[in-house]
């Protein structure tokens, strides 16, 4: 934790799986990804994908209760997972560290990185590195990929339309890539237009 909190992780352990995965039809499989600086991701991303995925991330300590609560409500409700109620840091600490396998164990690991990472990072080190590492296609990780796949434009000149897009796909990024003008993709998009302005970027 030490070591990432100063230098730019190039890779992570739910990258390196997705890797083996496209690997087993495709030997010469590769990843895009391009690490780029929190100041050369434009303000409206880093806005967009805290309205999106986290709306209380520089108020929590790395669990938002009311979120963990709500989501396990709407759970028993749907009689099925469909509301996971992470934070940007717990959903940092799984894709950098573990796998993506639902069991205790790895929930309890998952709780113990996130607690050492907020005490360890700052808010804004957190969202560098989740924007820089996160999934958002086919192969595509990170934010400068992502806006370079989906826009052929610089993450630095990502606007609020753009930026709300894709927070929108961060759920389902491999479905969406294939499905981009998806109806519940565009209304998940509009949804976050409409929040950005009560967004808190550190």
């Amino acid at each position: 934790m030490l070591y990432w909190n100063r230098h730019n992780p190039s890779s992570s352990a739910f990258m390196q799986n997705q890797l083996e995965s496209l690997r087993e039809n495709n030997s010469n499989a590769t990843l895009q990804q391009t690490w780029v600086s929190y100041h050369q991701i434009s303000y409206e991303m880093k806005r967009a994908i805290i309205v999106a995925e986290d709306s209380k991330f520089t108020q929590h300590n790395g669990f938002d209760y009311d979120a963990l609560q709500n989501a396990f409500k709407k759970n028993i409700k749907e009689g099925k997972i469909t509301a996971g109620g992470s934070t940007i840091s717990q959903q940092l600490a799984k894709n950098l560290f573990l796998s993506s396998k639902q069991t205790m164990g790895r929930k309890l690991q998952e709780a113990i990185i996130t607690v050492m990472m907020e005490n360890i990072m700052s808010k804004r080190r957190i969202l560098e590195i989740y924007l820089n590492i996160i999934e958002w296609g086919n192969g595509v990780f990170g934010v400068e990929a992502a806006a370079q796949h989906y826009f052929g434009l610089p993450a630095s000149s990502l606007t609020k339309e753009q930026a709300t897009y894709l927070a929108a796909m961060v759920t389902n990024p491999r479905y969406y890539d294939n499905n981009r003008e998806s109806q519940h993709l565009l209304k998940k998009k509009e949804i976050f237009l409409g929040r950005l302005h009560s967004a808190r970027v550190p």
